[in-house]
């Protein structure tokens, strides 16, 4: 048992397989801190770390799966109401924000969550994160973005439209800045060669 008030430690696997997520693979390890809701629609592969303070919400009719060998840096928030998709190797740095859902602010309909649902006019489009995808600290991703495969987006960056794979982005809005390495899939053959070995 953890005693130390200040690193309240992450969930064990038996513990998470009896939360009620949809499926709960091997060695997932969830900070105690976080809030995550909507248990039922959230499906996580092998060698996941969420980190505290993160939030997921992941209600009817959302969903959010999270493939093997990803993180989900602390405090970000995921609000996954239309869907959210993280692909295998994915992360996400501390604080990034990605919403599947938005109000529409031209004015022409009502805001906000109290507001009865035929006053409003909610943006609903799914995100994913392709394999390799990595979102720097702080970052937004908007309803209906593909960060596609290999990408990486700087710090504190805007996502408003899906990018080109193994390139690097930043800014807000973001704009592409150059290709990226593609060496990571040469490391990916070799830790799956390894484990198979």
């Amino acid at each position: 048992m953890n005693h130390n008030p200040f690193n309240p430690g992450y969930f064990s696997e038996n513990e998470l397989k009896e939360f009620g997520f949809k499926s709960v693979g091997k060695n997932v390890l969830i900070a105690k801190n976080c809030t995550i809701i909507g248990l039922e629609n959230i499906s996580i592969g092998d060698n996941v770390r969420i980190d505290g303070f993160s939030t997921i919400t992941a209600t009817q009719p959302g969903y959010m799966d999270i493939g093997s060998y990803v993180h989900i840096g602390g405090y970000c928030a995921i609000f996954a109401g239309a869907g959210v998709v993280m692909k295998d190797f994915s992360g996400l740095s501390q604080g990034v924000k990605i919403y599947s859902t938005s109000d529409d602010y031209s004015g022409s309909v009502m805001t906000n969550p109290t507001v009865p649902v035929e006053y409003t006019g909610v943006i609903r489009k799914p995100v994913s994160l392709e394999k390799h995808a990595i979102v720097g600290s702080q970052t937004i991703v908007m309803p209906g973005v593909v960060v596609a495969e290999g990408c990486a987006i700087g710090a504190n960056s805007l996502i408003t439209k899906s990018t080109e794979c193994w390139s690097i982005y930043f800014g807000s809005p973001a704009k592409k800045l150059k290709g990226r390495s593609q060496n990571i899939i040469n490391l990916e053959n070799q830790l799956i060669n390894k484990n198979n070995g």
